[in-house]
């Protein structure tokens, strides 16, 4: 049997395995009375956490929901971007704002959805509002969601969006991070807190690309890349010892962003609902999804294995 030999596609943030982390370890911030509903449901807000990304391989306008380049908009603080919606269309244009992504607005609606479904006690949109909001929150926690050079393309580093996101967390997160966390938040101003991640993730875009460069120079072009299985297949990526120095030349960046996603995410699911008036979950625990969820499900599930990709890559 030949071996297939091909490079690494990474075409999400925080990759598969991030996202579902993140909305797993978010679980666990959460006070009793959602717990009750939540842990029951770990397995499914961990696997559709990725949803988002597979919806990309049906509607082209799903893409700009996942990033903002702010660097479109200026030198920081980036005072020309209003950071009310109505505003912004106003400043900008709807295409523009398209164009270089709706991220932190687009958390806003996604919010605002998982609030309306725990005001109605839907189960079924709670728990897809919920893994999907967490999705959209982790990532713009990702420094290269947050400007136009998203994938080094603009600095001979293409592939460094997948080796931030996903080829460090699978290296390192499950043996050496720490998601001890404390517990959620509530957020008066969810919108201002999202803000302040994203000009976090965009102060950080530097430095990502910076020290990579850095780091290449002190590599031999044998020693950056290694081959391992991966899904029955060898596969050329990132060695370990090119991760293992990036990570820590990047003093835990990727750790601190990673846990300051999960520490968000369970924040949202909070504020959504003590916004809808903190309403019992214990009598939708035992509710089984309906035919229509599981045949959305399984519809996206065949989008994502038979169809390209619409609209921007990180590749």
């Amino acid at each position: 049997m030949a071996l297939v030999l091909y490079l690494p596609f990474y075409a999400h943030a925080w990759g598969f395995y991030g996202h579902q982390k993140i909305n797993y370890y978010a679980v666990f911030l959460l006070p009793p009375e959602m717990l009750v509903f939540f842990k029951p449901q770990i397995d499914y807000l961990a696997v559709h956490s990725v949803d988002p990304d597979k919806r990309r391989y049906l509607l082209e306008q799903e893409g700009p929901r996942h990033y903002i380049d702010l660097d479109h908009y200026g030198p920081a603080p980036y005072v020309s971007l209003p950071r009310d919606w109505q505003t912004a269309v106003a400043a900008c244009s709807m295409d523009s704002l398209v164009k270089y992504g709706i991220g932190p607005w687009w958390i806003q609606v996604m919010l605002e959805r998982l609030t309306k479904a725990f005001m109605v006690k839907d189960p079924e949109q709670i728990l897809k509002m919920a893994a999907e909001l967490g999705h959209y929150v982790a990532d713009l926690h990702v420094p290269l969601h947050a400007c136009s050079n998203h994938n080094g393309q603009l600095t001979g580093q293409h592939g460094i969006h997948g080796f931030w996101e996903s080829r460090v967390p699978e290296l390192l997160a499950e043996k050496e991070w720490d998601f001890i966390i404390g517990p959620a938040r509530y957020y008066r101003d969810p919108l201002s807190l999202i803000w302040k991640r994203v000009l976090q993730s965009a102060a950080a875009a530097d430095t990502v690309l910076r020290i990579e460069k850095l780091l290449r120079a002190q590599f031999s072009s044998d020693q950056v890349y290694a081959y391992e299985e991966r899904n029955g297949k060898l596969t050329r990526q990132f060695s370990s010892a090119y991760t293992v120095a990036y990570d820590q030349l990047l003093n835990g960046m990727i750790e601190r962003r990673m846990r300051a996603s999960v520490e968000a995410v369970a924040s949202f699911w909070l504020t959504a609902w003590i916004n809808a008036g903190q309403p019992p979950l214990r009598s939708l625990v035992r509710h089984p999804l309906g035919g229509d969820a599981l045949l959305s499900m399984q519809q996206l599930e065949a989008a994502y294995k038979n169809s390209p990709i619409k609209g921007r890559e990180h590749d």
